[in-house]
């Protein structure tokens, strides 16, 4: 009898301009969905005529990756405040979310709002602190103010021991540590598993 295969539905939720679909990229780019010849788009799930022009996802789209023998659905959600009913739309079919914020600007007002439908769907979010290579970043600082807002969303106890995650989507790595040198993001793949 063969054993059923695994499946992860996640959404990768955050304030716009926080690296969603730059993430996603990076998980396509390493999980081999691409060939190494193969000219690929920046932001490719961000196919729509409109959302190339604009530099921003309007439509949720999902894609799929496999770790291992765990087959990976990843959506990637707008970040727009005008486009927040897609994302709580998207957040009832997943069985978690990322949530990215930028390690320079820290949590934003579409980050509180993402991160509440989250919440009351019951989700424990992983936090990815993105773009901690910008000379900029405060990534300790924005830790402890996504901390503040879990407490003021009222998030319960097991929400409260949100996995951490340093990464930069468009270096391509993630990090459990800021002082790990890995060039991956093999962290952010076990975080999910």
């Amino acid at each position: 009898m063969s054993e059923k295969q695994k499946i992860i539905n996640i959404a990768v939720i955050a304030h716009v301009d926080a690296g969603k679909s730059t993430l996603v990229d990076a998980f396509l780019n390493q999980s081999g969905v691409f060939r190494e010849n193969e000219d690929v788009a920046d932001c490719v799930m961000d196919s729509d005529d409109i959302e190339r022009e604009r530099g921003i996802t309007i439509y949720s789209k999902n894609c799929s990756i496999m770790h291992g023998d765990t087959k990976i659905n990843i959506v990637d959600t707008p970040g727009h405040a005008d486009f927040s009913s897609e994302v709580e739309r998207i957040m009832k079919t997943v069985d978690t979310v990322i949530l990215l914020v930028d390690s320079s600007e820290g949590p934003m007002p579409q980050t509180k709002y993402v991160l509440k439908k989250a919440l009351e769907q019951g989700h424990r979010p992983i936090v990815v602190v993105n773009k901690v290579d910008k000379p900029n970043a405060r990534p300790e600082d924005v830790l402890y103010m996504v901390y503040d807002l879990f407490i003021e969303l009222n998030a319960n106890e097991y929400q409260l021991e949100f996995p951490v995650v340093y990464a930069s989507g468009k270096a391509g790595f993630a990090r459990k540590e800021l002082t790990d040198e890995n060039t991956d993001m093999q962290p952010l793949f076990e975080t999910i598993l």
